[in-house]
């Protein structure tokens, strides 16, 4: 029982040896015919495989890091994210917006005048009399 184990052991620790080998002894025998670069084609081959995705992924994340902006809908206060380039409407009011120094901003034509009203109570203004 002692020995089929460590048949097993041994049998796991060597699993990749044997594809490692011939690949060595392949490159050998080519390089050995002046057919090296063949070898280095696949070599670099498999790199760009393995660091490609790589390498997007993390131009990816980057670019969302810079270009997503998360705020409050100037209308409804309703927070969400859009992107800094792009004109869209409020997913909960449906109002046009864009984005200015990372901040939603209503998009409104050309003549149109934004006014903010506040309320004044009538106790004031008799108070001011």
């Amino acid at each position: 029982m002692k020995q089929n184990f460590q048949n097993k052991i041994l049998s796991i620790n060597n699993s990749g040896f044997g594809c490692l080998l011939t690949f060595v002894i392949g490159s050998l025998i080519l390089g050995s015919i002046g057919l090296q670069w063949v070898v280095n084609g696949f070599l670099i081959f498999i790199a760009l495989l393995i660091l490609t995705p790589i390498i997007a992924i993390w131009g990816f994340s980057w670019w969302i890091k810079r270009n997503l902006i998360q705020d409050e809908c100037p209308v409804c206060n309703y927070r969400f994210t859009g992107l800094k380039t792009a004109q869209f409407n409020c997913p909960n009011c449906g109002e046009l917006l864009r984005v200015d120094h990372n901040k939603f901003i209503r998009e409104t034509p050309d003549g149109t005048i934004e006014v903010d009203a506040i309320e004044i109570s009538s106790s004031n203004i008799l108070e001011e009399e």
